[in-house]
């Protein structure tokens, strides 16, 4: 697929309203668009999914390596791929916007806040193109989509004031109508809060949906598929408001290497008959007095002292706790498989590309690997003196500070989150079906 990245100023300058809008631009022209999201976010994937109805490919350097990288871009389908950033473009030592871009030889529509300025977001946008050369990077910012502006003389203004080297792709108008609802971890979820199409569609009309179409380009990458040989095992995927924060990858990988059976801890489903569970992160948190008051965690409490192997994610490590208290105070009662308990906080506790050394042989690592992956939550969990733990910490926090994936039985609770590409899912399954 040809492609692009839009990349931003900064953090919060309107990069996913922006890449909303060029979705509905380009499907109305005619092209099918394949959204990505440069990051570990869940969040932001999900109003792509929403918008454009396949789900966003995730573009991590850290989580996954040029190889893994350059896999995940050439699993998409579409005309278009359509490369959301993180925080600005140059921010971030493991995995920035213009580290993606660089890494697939894509170019950057830089996506500014236009609602004080004219020059100076000529200026902004030239200061960005030329930085590139000062760190000895190749980057090519190839214009801008101007985020707030008006039209007429505002948007004229910042035409003219653009250096030849830079194009104009068009502006997002101010609109009440295009703010996405915010909370704890970032944006509500795209199935909860997604903007309205015609507000879409109206912003859409004032992008150079042409000029976009023609600066796209395919990548430099060689994609090589990872070998995935399938196996007998069955797992079973929690998949719900709780438990939403899934990579597209990472389920791919476990139906191509074993059969998926998903359920819904908070509607009280029963724990599908399998070889494994997987629960992945999400928002436990605000499910809390469902999920209490669910038979699952009880059945997951049940088959996880019998050996069943359950490997939980964040979310997944909350629900598998002893307790659970929100931050008004109200503590409810969890699966009980791990020894912790859970606080929510009114700040975040961790945010990080992570970095684990195995220690022991556990799900998702033999002993003596290293995983990478990301870490992202709001609670704390205070463990018990004699608690055992499958990883040290080498870049993080992890559950202690020190140490992460807390043990119990033969299941696994992690605040790491770990893409596919990292290899922790075929260590899960070949387990799996090891046991069998």
């Amino acid at each position: 697929m040809n492609g692009f990245v839009l990349g931003g100023v900064s953090s919060g300058v309107g990069k996913t309203v922006a890449t909303l809008a060029i979705i509905r631009a380009l499907d109305a022209a005619g092209y099918s668009v394949q959204p990505a999201k440069a990051g570990p976010d869940f969040i932001d994937p999900s109003h792509h999914q929403a918008i454009a109805g396949r789900p966003s490919r995730t573009l991590d350097l850290w989580l996954e390596g040029e190889a893994g990288l350059a896999r995940n871009y050439a699993r998409g389908e579409g005309d278009i791929c359509v490369v959301e950033g993180v925080m600005g473009l140059y921010d971030g030592d493991g995995s920035s916007t213009a580290m993606v871009a660089e890494a697939l030889d894509l170019p950057v529509v830089l996506v500014v806040d236009a609602k004080a300025g004219m020059e100076s977001v000529a200026a902004a946008a030239y200061g960005f193109r030329e930085y590139a050369a000062t760190i000895d990077r190749e980057i090519d910012v190839a214009g801008v989509v101007a985020q707030r502006a008006h039209g007429g003389r505002h948007e004229q203004g910042i035409r003219d004031a653009l250096p030849d080297e830079l194009d104009y792709f068009g502006r997002i108008p101010p609109s009440g109508d295009l703010e996405i609802p915010d909370r704890h971890l970032g944006l509500e979820m795209g199935d909860e809060a997604a903007l309205p199409h015609d507000a879409l569609d109206e912003a859409a009309d004032h992008l150079e949906t042409e000029r976009l179409v023609d600066v796209a380009r395919e990548p430099t990458i060689d994609a090589e598929p990872a070998a995935a040989e399938p196996t007998d095992a069955t797992v079973a995927v929690a998949s719900d408001a709780a438990f939403c924060f899934q990579y597209p990858a990472t389920i791919e990988r476990l139906r191509e290497r074993a059969t998926v059976r998903t359920f819904s801890p908070v509607a009280g489903d029963p724990v599908p008959d399998c070889d494994g569970v997987y629960l992945p992160g999400g928002y436990p948190e605000l499910h809390a007095a469902e999920l209490a008051s669910s038979s699952t965690l009880d059945d997951l409490a049940d088959r996880a002292s019998e050996g069943l192997p359950i490997f939980g994610e964040c979310g997944g490590l909350m629900s598998m706790s002893q307790s659970l208290t929100t931050t008004d105070g109200e503590s409810h009662a969890m699966a009980g498989i791990l020894p912790a308990d859970v606080t929510m906080r009114d700040r975040y506790q961790a945010l990080d590309h992570v970095e684990l050394d195995a220690t022991t042989g556990t799900l998702t690592a033999d002993r003596g690997a290293t995983l990478r992956g990301h870490e992202f939550h709001y609670s704390e969990a205070s463990v018990d003196n004699d608690a055992r733990f499958a990883f040290d910490v080498r870049r993080g926090d992890g559950i202690d500070g020190e140490h992460d994936g807390l043990l119990a039985y033969d299941s696994l609770g992690t605040y790491a989150h770990v893409h596919a590409e990292s290899g922790a899912f075929d260590r899960f399954i070949e387990s799996l079906a090891g046991r069998r």
